[in-house]
């Protein structure tokens, strides 16, 4: 069992011990208490552990929310701070350390303090509590070789993380990170990843090129993967073929399923009036298909060719390339942890210079004799780029428009020549990474060591953002004042430095400090990072890094980011080429408000290339959901407005995963016309939107808008 629950030895409670998220946590009453197991259905959502114990009080030692149910689980409120007559109740505790259910019978009442939160029974009475892992890190790590048949037992065993094989498993609370893997000489499975029996089976070739596809579908239906010759989905009695276009349809199965559980979950813990539900036209019957077995849902899905409902679908989050590689394999965990639809591409198409495709800047501002010019944005006459400052006579004064201070390197300042550029396939998804050897264009380069640090972060209570603002160029002085668009934020309390013109030790110092973000401004190349007194080579071995995440706003930066990650950074925004000194400064200036809104990486750097392509000289390096705060709403929001010549505004509003509120989490917006949830991710569109709704709705957040097509900000948008 994942959980332990036992009596307080010095107090009259229980204490409560999460062995997967290694955590404690008290849980106090007005006596003491011997628990007794009870069933674990005896709750309204899914539990792992269940006790029951006589009291007239629970109290933990925190501020919380309190939910309360009636006994047929219909909502009846919400609060931390009311009282309900007799009857039989679920009442769920939410923030704790792990999900905590009670189940009673009587009259209570809810009371918070500065530091608790209280469940006062009116006379004592049997309370059954429920405790549920938030199983935020994997409950083990599955040894195995690493042979196409040999992994497909290892990945067999992803969807053990499920809390349930419902249609709720949609929700990401209810859907665990799935086990490590990782090489070994023989499988040896932990005893807490325990296999679920959906009856639901993948069959492909055992070759990694088929296996790394479906590693998100193995998860999704806890289903087992097993070698065959033609590529399909089995359940008892249904065959569903993933051929033609092996890795597209594979894609299709995972949209159209999700898609489908987000429906069919209205008739089970969440009734709710969904938008996804009333706008798709089939003629299902949700409250059967509900209380269907998994194997039997998911083949009356997919009896639906998937033409009928692909107009209604939202627009998936992350397309994942993973090469089919063995030394990959540490990584399918957190790709299919992120339900990713999942490429394995056999062959790459590489970028090299002078091709004539916009990629010539890619190798530095000249590539070798003859070689046409960089295709990077043209300057403008007083412009320069962030490249490397030389200690060479002063070039003339037209030279020096094109460099950022100084004379641009023809062989500094550039990724090292060596390096392969390798250009992925274009993807349907906002979000694209890539597992494997390369430097991609336009994606975000994933590391298993970025992966890894996401789970030393854990679930970390902060009370303050702590984000350093590094500018070591005069010339640059403008974007430094960045500092400004941090800490814009109700409820977060930001610690925000700015520094300028560190020398070596002190860039060592500031690196190695426990900061969340580092906004870095300057001059990079293969040095490493220009200072006052000499170059900061990143990836020295003896270098300590403690930043979280960072921007390398800078020229070229993507070894000495690469080498932050391997460091010890979760992951950053580094560059692939020159950057004019300009268009950097209005990236710099949207991605600072990106991350002060909660914004991860990856999806910060869409919003600045919808407004910049220079954005497109940029990448994220390590993991791309790393974020430095939680968006006030919970997930990443975007507005879109128009207004036609009636002076009729029309709305949409792209809502996205982010940290806790990950794919199919419920969402509302809050404007008066609005009368249904929707499903994240998804775009809500409003047409004949007041001015007095609209001004009511960016009033509640600080969030990026799309006016007209351009990027503007809810605090300054004026709507007369």
């Amino acid at each position: 069992m994942s959980i332990d629950i036992d009596p307080l030895s010095d107090a009259a409670g229980l204490t409560v011990t999460d062995h997967i998220e290694n955590t404690q946590f008290e849980v106090y009453t007005d006596r003491s208490v011997e628990p007794t197991a009870s069933p674990e259905d005896a709750h309204y959502f899914p539990v792992d552990a269940s006790v029951t114990v006589e009291t007239g009080v629970i109290e933990i030692p925190r501020v919380a929310v309190v939910e309360t149910r009636s006994g047929d689980g219909s909502l009846l409120t919400r609060g931390d701070s009311y009282a309900m007559p007799a009857g039989t109740y679920h009442v769920g505790i939410d923030p704790a350390p792990t999900k905590l259910y009670l189940s009673f019978s009587a009259p209570f009442s809810v009371s918070t303090t500065e530091r608790t939160t209280r469940i006062d029974l009116d006379t004592p009475a049997e309370v059954t509590l429920g405790f549920r892992s938030l199983h935020q890190v994997p409950a083990g790590t599955i040894e195995t070789p690493t042979d196409p048949e040999s992994l497909m037992d290892a990945v067999s065993l992803l969807g053990s993380a499920l809390q349930t094989t419902s249609p709720e498993r949609s929700f990401p609370t209810l859907r665990g990170h799935p086990p490590l893997i990782e090489p070994g000489e023989a499988l040896r499975v932990p005893d807490r990843v325990e296999p679920l029996d959906s009856g639901v089976r993948i069959v492909v070739p055992p070759e990694y090129r088929y296996l790394y596809p479906v590693v998100s579908l193995a998860y999704y239906f806890a289903a087992d993967v097993v070698p065959g010759d033609v590529p399909r989905i089995e359940g008892d009695g249904w065959t569903h073929s993933l051929e033609p276009d092996f890795e597209r349809r594979t894609a299709e199965v995972l949209r159209q399923a999700f898609h489908f559980d987000c429906l069919a979950r209205t008739e089970g813990l969440y009734p709710v009036d969904l938008h996804e539900r009333e706008t798709t036209d089939l003629d299902l019957d949700w409250g059967r298909l509900y209380d269907l077995p998994l194997a039997e849902r998911l083949g009356e899905y997919l009896a639906v060719p998937f033409e009928r409902v692909e107009p209604e679908l939202p627009q998936w989050t992350l397309t994942t390339d993973v090469r089919p590689d063995p030394e990959n394999v540490e990584l399918l965990p957190f790709v299919a942890g992120e339900l990713s639809i999942v490429r394995s591409p056999e062959t790459v198409t590489p970028a090299a210079a002078g091709e004539g495709d916009g990629l010539g800047f890619f190798r530095g501002p000249r590539t070798g004799a003859g070689d046409p010019p960089t295709e990077a944005a043209p300057l403008g006459p007083d412009e320069f780029v962030r490249g490397a400052a030389e200690s060479e006579p002063a070039a003339p004064a037209e030279s020096l428009d094109s460099t950022r201070g100084a004379d641009a390197s023809s062989e500094r300042g550039a990724v090292p020549t060596d390096a392969d550029f390798v250009r992925p396939e274009p993807v349907d998804t906002v979000e694209h990474a890539w597992v494997g050897a390369g430097v991609p264009l336009d994606a975000n380069k994933a590391t298993l060591d970025a992966y890894h640090r996401r789970l030393e972060a854990g679930a970390v209570e902060q009370s303050r953002i702590s984000v350093l603002v590094v500018c070591n160029d005069e010339q640059m002085r403008e974007e430094g004042e960045v500092a400004d668009l941090y800490g814009l934020r109700d409820m977060v309390q930001f610690d925000i430095e700015v520094r300028h013109d560190l020398t070596r030790e002190e860039m060592r110092e500031a690196l190695r400090s426990d900061v969340d973000f580092l906004h870095y401004i300057g001059h990079v190349d293969d040095r490493g990072m220009q200072c006052t007194d000499e170059y900061l080579d990143l990836t020295a071995e003896d270098l300590d890094v403690g930043v979280s995440a960072f921007l390398l706003n800078a020229c070229q930066s993507y070894q000495q980011g690469e080498a932050l990650v391997h460091r010890g950074s979760r992951g950053g925004i580094v560059t692939l080429s020159d950057v004019a000194n300009s268009p950097a400064t209005q990236l710099g200036r949207i991605i600072a408000r990106l991350m002060n809104s909660g914004f991860n990486l990856r999806t910060a750097l869409h919003v600045a290339k919808r407004e910049l392509i220079t954005g497109h000289q940029y990448i994220v390096v390590g993991d791309g959901g790393a974020t430095i705060c939680q968006c006030r709403s919970g997930m990443a929001v975007i507005f879109n407005l128009y207004k036609d010549s009636k002076d009729v505004w029309y709305l949409s509003s792209e809502l996205y995963p982010n940290g806790n509120h990950g794919i199919g989490s419920l969402s509302w917006l809050n404007i008066d016309i609005a009368d249904s949830n929707y499903y994240v991710p998804s775009d809500v569109s409003f047409e004949d939107v007041s001015s007095t709704s609209l001004s009511s709705l960016l009033d509640l957040e600080l969030v990026p808008v799309f006016y007209d097509g351009e990027l503007v900000w809810s605090d300054n948008l004026s709507l007369d």
